[in-house]
Order: structure tokens, then C-alpha cells, then sequence
């Protein structure tokens, strides 16, 4: 009973560390679509884009437009995944009382 309980809660610690992996990845796109932002804010109207191995120009409100709406995107999974990571730290503080009281009775 022992092990299944430890393999448990060796099962939900990795799911949490899929969780803050994917986190990051976020956390880094984001930082990037803002650094982006930003840049393209400062520039004047020449913008380029790059599609595949090539850099094209584009206009610089569609740009804006689309770094934005990706930026929203990115928020967006940014919360649900805080929420993932929010409700197994709850099961495994959870499960991590319920082994404790185990071995305490």
C-alpha cells in the first residue's frame, strides 16, 4: 500500500513539473511577443516579417494587431495554466497530509 501511495505521488509531482515546464515556455514566449511589441511601437513604419526563410515587409498597425492578439492568447494560457499548477499543488499537499495521518494512526 506503501509503494502505490509513493508511485501516486511520484505520478502528481511530474505532472506538476509538465505543468511549470509548459509554464515557462509561456513565460518566455510572452516576454518575447512583449520585447516585440515594444520594439515595433518605437520603430518607424518600415516593419519586416519573417515567414519561413524569408523577411517581408509588412505594415506595422497589422503587426501591432497581431503581436497583440497573440500576446492575449499567451495571457490567456498563461491563467489556465496557473490554474492547473494551483489545483494539483492543492492535490499534493492534499495527498502529502493524507500519507502523513496514514503513518501517524
Amino acid at each position: 500500500m506503501k509503494t502505490e501511495k509513493i508511485q501516486e505521488l511520484q505520478l502528481l509531482e511530474q505532472t506538476m513539473q509538465n505543468i511549470l515546464l509548459q509554464k515557462q515556455t509561456f513565460q518566455m514566449e510572452l516576454s518575447e511577443t512583449q520585447s516585440a511589441l515594444n520594439e515595433i511601437q518605437k520603430s518607424d513604419d518600415d516593419v519586416y516579417k519573417i515567414i519561413g526563410q524569408m523577411m517581408i515587409k509588412s505594415e506595422k498597425k497589422k503587426i501591432l494587431e497581431e503581436l497583440e492578439n497573440k500576446e492575449k492568447i499567451i495571457q490567456l494560457r498563461m491563467s489556465s495554466i496557473e490554474k492547473q499548477e494551483d489545483s494539483m499543488m492543492g492535490k499534493i499537499e492534499k495527498f502529502r497530509e493524507e500519507a502523513i495521518n496514514s503513518e501517524n494512526n
